[in-house]
């Protein structure tokens, strides 16, 4: 049995130096983070590993959009999976500004006034629905001008990230960087429909969810070893699941949610669950912290940068 230990703190210290001592602190969800620093550093330097990040988008209208940007421009991950509402998100917040706001302000108030609440988050109309359609209804205009009619979800996150002058931009990064970003649901959102819109206007222009499946049949199955981070549920830490079924499952895998176990959810499901459906393997380094992303991943990050960077 490993005795509690007290945490040392003292001025000056490294957020490694921390998050290092959380594991054998007996903590609650303290303890479950330092085991998540542990396997995502063990992820970053095998080698032989594909790195899948997934990610809900309502943090993307936070600050944690830096972090994950970081993360992607220091390498850290091979593939994203991610909703709709990122790429709105992205784009928005590279043109426009979001403001801190408050959970307990007037809705009725700030919808006259021209703010859309986004829990703590407030976005300005003008920053969100209009500055999205007239960047992505340019883009699609200025990409079917060049003869494309027909996109992946990747590729559309791809184009986007090659317009965005952002270098606090996910989708920038990862255009520079060769990573690709797949939308599974990428209709449920402003960038979705804007896709709709254009093909209204422009009825040979095809969105093919065929390519983003085979673009990720050819990683998986390229892959010796794979390995997720998960930031929420839903359909993005899903879909990273799924795929990997077919090797067998992640031989790492740690997810952050705030949802509960016992009301059945793919999101409140615990990372052990997926053993059963072979989705991750059973002697793969896993662990589940229940916690704010918004508080826990800039801490796991920056550990993991500390120490492979």
């Amino acid at each position: 049995m490993q005795p509690v230990r007290d945490i040392k703190i003292w001025p000056g210290m490294r957020i490694s130096d921390l998050v290092d001592q959380l594991e054998d602190s007996g903590g609650f969800a303290a303890k479950y983070l330092g085991s998540a620093v542990r396997i995502l550093e063990a992820m970053v330097k095998d080698e032989k590993c594909t790195r899948f990040l997934s990610f809900i988008a309502a943090p993307i209208a936070t600050g944690l959009r830096g972090v994950i940007a970081e993360a992607v421009k220091r390498g850290l991950f091979d593939v994203i999976i991610t909703t709709c509402g990122t790429l709105d998100h992205d784009i928005a917040r590279a043109l426009g500004k979001y403001y801190v706001g408050d959970f307990r302000l007037d809705d009725e108030e700030l919808r006259e006034k021209g703010y859309h609440r986004l829990g703590s988050v407030l976005v300005p109309l003008e920053s969100y629905g209009p500055a999205i359609e007239k960047f992505m209804l340019g883009m699609l205009d200025e990409v079917y001008e060049d003869g494309v009619r027909e996109l992946g979800s990747f590729e559309v996150a791809r184009l986007i990230g090659e317009r965005l002058n952002d270098e606090q931009s996910i989708l920038y990064w990862a255009a520079k960087k060769g990573v690709k970003v797949f939308v599974p649901g990428i209709m449920d959102g402003a960038v979705g429909t804007q896709l709709w819109i254009f093909q209204q206007k422009k009825r040979d222009f095809r969105l093919n969810l065929f390519k983003d499946a085979s673009e990720l049949a050819n990683i998986v199955f390229d892959s010796e070893k794979t390995g997720a981070l998960m930031i929420g549920g839903g359909i993005s830490k899903h879909h990273t699941l799924w795929w990997n079924q077919f090797k067998e499952g992640l031989d790492y895998a740690i997810y952050i949610t705030t949802a509960v176990e016992y009301d059945g959810s793919l999101s409140g499901a615990l990372v052990r669950e997926a053993v059963s459906w072979s989705k991750v393997k059973p002697e793969a380094m896993k662990v589940t912290v229940h916690g704010d992303a918004t508080v826990l991943v800039p801490l796991l990050i920056a550990a993991v940068l500390d120490k492979v960077q």
